[in-house]
């Protein structure tokens, strides 16, 4: 079995230091060791991250490639990752550059793809906050996805932690639509794409990963800003892939009240704190997020980079 691990960077010395780290020690106790590349791609034109990829070179289990993608954006740099990854490898892998995986998280994605024959693994990622993050975002449970059983069939996946067959994404040009390139959302429009076309996708609870969250984004304004592009993304994809015009007439009456229901639920929400406050207006930026998404309206959200 041949495995490249895709990572994109941009100007994130301290997190691609502490992934790099933790790919070092990736164990593997049930399945023969496979052979893996990892392919690291600076979206950086000024090849920031080539220091540390010089420093690792010599250090790392794996072969470690280095490429530039002087274009911003997210899309171009994981493109130029798939172009870059060996072209005999079975299984591509994803992790983002402010995540350290568990030593076991490569060899329980390979598993569950074997055992239930996948075509797409997703698996679990864990928040790992600052010391100065209000109490109020680990309160309300923010930053942590759905998790499911092992063997749950989903309907999305997304990038940052994932395994997918390699001759998926080859037979795809470009892999990643370049619309998304500052907007993020490339990811859930592909895997969402390669569901409706029947491919397979499964869960995988034990593969964890920790994502380090910076300050900057334990904040109001990210939470609603972050909730209202996820809707954006999605109804983007549903009204070009899926929808009829009944089923956007249907997503329009769903923005509706989902912003009317959250605008009710502010009223209550002064009295009962900040948690059910934020919950109300991530609502509201959802419904929003709808109609913008109907509407053709884009956020930028990878314009502005958070953490180092």
């Amino acid at each position: 079995m041949k495995i490249s691990i895709c990572i994109i960077t941009y100007k994130r010395p301290d997190g691609l230091k502490r992934l790099l780290d933790g790919l070092n020690q990736l164990q593997f106790h049930h399945i023969p060791h496979p052979t893996i590349e990892v392919v690291l791609v600076d979206n950086d034109a000024n090849q920031s991250a080539y220091p540390l990829y010089k420093a690792f070179q010599t250090n790392v289990k794996y072969s470690l490639v280095y490429q530039v993608e002087p274009q911003r954006g997210i899309s171009y740099a994981r493109n130029h990752s798939v172009a870059c990854a060996n072209p005999d490898s079975d299984m591509i892998a994803f992790i983002d550059d402010d995540e350290v995986p568990e030593s076991t998280w490569l060899e329980e994605l390979l598993i569950v793809q074997q055992d239930y024959e996948a075509d797409v693994v997703q698996g679990r990622v864990i928040p790992h906050f600052q010391p100065d993050v209000p109490p109020w975002i680990t309160h309300g449970h923010f930053f942590e996805s759905c998790r499911h059983a092992t063997g749950h069939c989903l309907d999305a996946a997304y990038t940052h932690n994932l395994l997918v067959r390699a001759s998926l994404l080859r037979a795809r040009h470009p892999v990643f639509d370049e619309r998304f390139a500052l907007t993020g959302g490339e990811d859930s429009y592909l895997f969402r794409t390669l569901h409706y076309q029947k491919c397979k996708l499964i869960w995988a609870d034990n593969a964890k990963v920790y994502e380090w969250i910076p300050s900057s984004r334990t904040t109001m304004r990210w939470l609603m800003m972050r909730a209202y592009r996820g809707c954006v993304s999605y109804t983007t994809w549903f009204k070009e892939v899926k929808a009829s015009n009944r089923g956007k007439i249907v997503t329009v009456l769903k923005a509706l009240f989902q912003m009317g229901m959250g605008l009710l639920l502010l009223v209550p929400s002064l009295f009962l704190g900040v948690v059910f406050r934020v919950k109300a207006l991530i609502h509201i930026s959802q419904g929003a997020g709808r109609l913008a998404g109907l509407l053709g309206i884009n956020y930028e959200e990878y314009k502005e980079i958070h953490g180092t």
